[in-house]
């Protein structure tokens, strides 16, 4: 089990790293982490949904994801709660602080999952959640000790020298850990060294001799693994062009999710991705205006609408723009969304922005699948995956964006044609779609292919753990 000194140190990257190294060995490896907090989200195989990350790491084992891989899935709805989901299905809404009484009786999920995978692999790698240090909660913990302890897991400490303090960062945790905790700490990595390793000899000494804790590895800064898709919006990012690039131009909703949707048009030579936060207007050179997915669609369309983010996108069609809308951001763009169960929180109905002629009701049945088809005006194919909540209808959508090969179509497209939607997530990772909509806003494609480059990306990252983290220690300290 790679567990942190904190949030954000890279320990899905290592897991990820991990389990493509030990499958390259010949290994039947399963990723795993029995409590995730994201609204980056996948469809798995068995039709659920688990945190982007797991099935990145599923992908890095070679392994279709499963629901097990992440048996407990929290999707921050406010500041203060979060949406529950359980081996895959949504099972209600918890606070925080009364999410700590919940705990108790999700460890047998956990465990459940975790025999699951135990049965049907040579080796599970477990990622943990935040930090080991947090022993304020732990209490109930199914995340980090409380789940080694549960398992016999042996784990390894993370470290993250890039941010500073790493001796301090890990040293401590191992003051602060209850001492029955702390015997189950293994050895340690130092993760994102930057520059001569042989500088930091002495620090790695000084924790192996202050922690007690064998040393597994410097890892160094791997800088390809910007081009893998983010877990926390942390990790949002935005790209530059150079002159003549096209301009594409995403506020950054308070509740934004399953934003890796941008992931491929960052990689395109010819498209700026411009993150327009809070505070700062929509750019007017823009040439698309993109409104990602959301958790809480109502509220993030007030949000928007705080910012003015809605006079700024009137001005951008004025100005002969484009709009497109994904999942939550395609039920802004209608004329109104109806809550009736209050599903997002309380129950109610609120204009949209009006730019497309259809209204959403939000219904309990959420859709998790992958799709196939192809879009309707230029007939190029498409592969991508669906995860919401709602129905959406009006005139509009008799003029659907995508044609789904089940027979169904999907989204609307304004009249003008220059304002569209589609519940369909994944739709830039397709190359030919990619290409097609570069094509509508009068750029040129690179020609990459997408996802062979993620492949390649992981398989860098095996061979740069292999050679900077001792990968036989670790199979003997697991057993």
């Amino acid at each position: 089990m790679i567990q942190g000194t904190g949030s954000d140190v890279g320990k899905s990257l290592i897991v990820a790293g991990l389990a493509r190294a030990f499958a390259q060995r010949g290994l039947r490896v399963r990723p795993f982490k029995p409590q995730n907090m994201s609204n980056n989200a996948a469809v798995t195989a068995d039709g659920g949904e688990i945190g982007r990350a797991q099935a990145l790491q599923a992908r890095a084992a070679g392994v279709p994801p499963s629901v097990h891989m992440n048996p407990v899935l929290l999707k921050p709805q406010s500041e203060v709660g979060s949406q529950v989901v359980v081996q895959g299905r949504m099972v209600g809404t918890a606070k925080a602080r009364d999410y700590q009484g919940w705990k108790p009786r999700l460890l047998a999920s956990v465990l459940e999952s975790f025999a699951h995978l135990r049965a049907e692999a040579d080796l599970v790698v477990v990622e943990g959640a935040g930090s080991a240090s947090e022993v304020n909660l732990r209490a109930g913990d199914i995340a980090n000790m409380g789940f080694a302890r549960a398992t016999d897991t042996p784990v390894i400490l993370l470290g993250d020298i890039d941010r500073g303090g790493v001796i301090a960062s890990l040293v401590g945790t191992k003051a602060v850990l209850d001492p029955a905790d702390a015997a189950m700490v293994r050895g340690f990595l130092v993760n994102r060294f930057r520059g001569d390793s042989s500088l930091f000899a002495d620090g790695m000494r000084i924790i192996a001799e202050r922690t007690g804790w064998e040393s597994l590895g410097l890892v160094p800064h791997f800088p390809d693994a910007a081009r893998l898709p983010a877990e926390d919006v942390l990790g949002l990012r935005g790209s530059e062009a150079g002159p003549g690039a096209r301009v594409v131009a995403v506020p950054v909703l308070s509740r934004i999710a399953n934003f890796d949707d941008l992931d491929p048009l960052r990689a395109e030579p010819g498209i700026a991705v411009v993150l327009v936060r809070p505070g700062e207007a929509i750019p007017g050179n823009a040439d698309l205006v993109l409104l990602p997915g959301s958790k809480t669609t109502i509220d993030d369309l007030a949000d928007l609408r705080a910012q003015g983010w809605d006079v700024d996108i009137r001005a951008h069609l004025r100005r002969g723009g484009r709009v497109l809308g994904l999942c939550g951001g395609y039920q802004m763009l209608g004329r109104r969304i109806s809550d009736p169960h209050g599903i997002e929180g309380e129950a109610r109905s609120v204009p949209g922005l009006g730019l497309l002629d259809v209204e959403t009701v939000m219904t309990p049945l959420k859709r998790l699948e992958a799709v196939t088809g192809e879009s309707l005006s230029d007939a190029v194919p498409f592969a991508g995956y669906e995860m919401h909540i709602g129905d959406t209808a009006g005139p509009d959508a008799a003029r659907p964006l995508l044609r789904l090969a089940d027979g169904r179509t999907d989204g609307a497209v304004s009249a003008d044609g220059r304002v569209a939607g589609t519940y369909v997530h994944g739709l830039f990772a397709d190359d030919r779609q990619r290409a097609a909509w570069l094509a509508r806003l009068g750029a040129a494609a690179s020609g990459a292919a997408y996802e062979a480059g993620i492949e390649a990306v992981l398989d860098g990252l095996a061979r740069h753990i292999e050679a900077h983290v001792d990968c036989d220690r670790l199979l003997a300290l697991a057993g």
